[in-house]
This record gives C-alpha cells, sequence and structure tokens, in this order.
C-alpha cells in the first residue's frame, strides 16, 4: 500500500532558471501538499497535464526524491526515514529505459536481480515467466544497443519486475511505443492487480486509464484538483466523456486562478 499525506516538493532555481521562466522567485513549487491513498489489488492513475508534477511526485515515491515536506508510507515502511527498505518493495518504470548498451538483456536482469538478493531459483522462475510475457527470448543475448525502442523497454519491464514488488509505479509507460508492446505492457499491469500488487501509473492515453484504473486522482500545478474512484469520476462527470472531463477540471481551475489573481 501507498499512504502519502501533505506531499511538498520545492526545488531551488538557478539565475539561469530564473531567466529563462521570467521569475524572481528563487523557489519553484513542484508538488503542493498532495495527499492519496493506493490500495493493493487494485490501479490508481496519477493524471494531470505536462508539468503538473506528476513525475516529481513518482519520483518521490520511489525515494529518487526527497520530499521537501509531508510524509510517504510504502507497505508501512517510512520512505522517507528508510528509503533504502523502502526501495525493496517498489518496482519504478519509466518511458526513459537507461539501459546500459554494452551489456545484453540476459546480463542486466542478472545485475538488477543480483541486486535485490533474488535466489537462483526465483531469478530462473521469475525471468523465464516475464520473457515469456513480453516475448523476449529471441533477443535475450543481443546486445541492448542495437534493440529496437520497444525491446529496450521490455528489458526495463523485466527489470523492474524481477525482485517480485509488492508495490509497481509506472510512468508513463506506453509513451512512444508500438500498439504490441503497449498491450505487453498493459497485460503485465493486470497481472499485478490480479497478484494483489499496489500499482501506480501515470498517463496522457485517456483510453489505458479507463481501462485499466480503479482509483485515479488528477493534480495540476502542484495542486489536487480530484481523488476518488473511478466511478466517482464517471458519476459527477459533467462532460460527454472522462477525457472531456479532465479537461473541464483542469480548465476550472486555471480560470479559478486567474481570478483569484
Amino acid at each position: 500500500m501507498i499512504q502519502v499525506s501533505e506531499l511538498h516538493k520545492e526545488f531551488t532555481l538557478s539565475r539561469q532558471q530564473r531567466k529563462e521562466l521570467n521569475t524572481k522567485n528563487s523557489k519553484a513549487i513542484a508538488v503542493d501538499g498532495i495527499s492519496f491513498k493506493c490500495e493493493p489489488g487494485r490501479v490508481f492513475s496519477l493524471l494531470g497535464p505536462n508539468g503538473a508534477g506528476k513525475t516529481t511526485t513518482l519520483r518521490m515515491l520511489s525515494t529518487i526524491f526527497k520530499p521537501t515536506s509531508g510524509a510517504i508510507e510504502i507497505c508501512g515502511i517510512d520512505a522517507i526515514a528508510h528509503p533504502q527498505e523502502a526501495r525493496k518493495k517498489i518496482g519504478f518504470l519509466t518511458g526513459s529505459t537507461g539501459l546500459y548498451a554494452r551489456l545484453t538483456p540476459n546480463e542486466v536482469i542478472k545485475y538488477f536481480a543480483d541486486l535485490y538478493g533474488v535466489s537462483k531459483q526465483d531469478f530462473e522462475e521469475r525471468k523465464d515467466k516475464l520473457y515469456t510475457l513480453l516475448d523476449m527470448h529471441e533477443f535475450q543475448g543481443k546486445r541492448i544497443g542495437k534493440l529496437s525502442t520497444g525491446m529496450k523497454q521490455k528489458v526495463s519491464i523485466c527489470r523492474t519486475m524481477i525482485h517480485n514488488p509488492e508495490v509497481v509505479v509506472f510512468d508513463e509507460p506506453t509513451s512512444g511505443l508500438d500498439v504490441i508492446t503497449a498491450e505487453n505492457i498493459i497485460q503485465l499491469i493486470r497481472n499485478c492487480k490480479k497478484e494483489g500488487k499496489t500499482v501506480i501509473f501515470s498517463s496522457h492515453i485517456m483510453s489505458e486509464v479507463d481501462l485499466l484504473c480503479d482509483d485515479l486522482a488528477i493534480i495540476h500545478k502542484g495542486e489536487m484538483l480530484f481523488n476518488g474512484t473511478m466511478k466517482s469520476y464517471t458519476d459527477q462527470m459533467q462532460a460527454e466523456n472522462i477525457t472531456a472531463e479532465f479537461i473541464r477540471i483542469v480548465s476550472e481551475s486555471n480560470n479559478s486562478k486567474r481570478t483569484e489573481q
């Protein structure tokens, strides 16, 4: 389970950044006091336009960023006080693979399995299951630098899941991928839900959100605009579909801020 309370993240701006943003402020607020909960066996979707604070939030959950203030609990562990312990429970997948080009998929997956202390038997069983699901057997021995974008993303998925994490975080996991690879990831998310894992993902593809998520939150300019179940979202819709409703909620927030100014 993930429990987030009053999460806040500020970044210090350099002189060049202040010039580019045309601001005199030395700080930029990326996430401004948001709270939510993600339950095991459910898929939670974090939505928002570009620059909303989604990726910053997910990176804080994954212990890559440290919050300025607030609390994060991962499977009962204080992720801010004990990030290494929390990290053992988390699998984090992004659209940016960041893989070593000179290694093979087999070498990368084995390396990460060893980092997490996965036993030889568990490693072989999980690797075979993931390779079969993702259709990776054919290129498992090729250098990653020679692989296509979709193949690299499959390696990233396998790297994310090899230690069988209780919490899985997907940040725009299907962005820029072909239909078949995207479907592999969607099937993986479904499998995670069936296995009782806690799943949180962000996506700009609203059809994926409609297909997969049980709960969702919308953030914009670091603030929470909606937090509830998918059913409560559709029940309160004033627009004709979930995409139009998302746009309506964000637009109303923008108009409200302009009025306040």
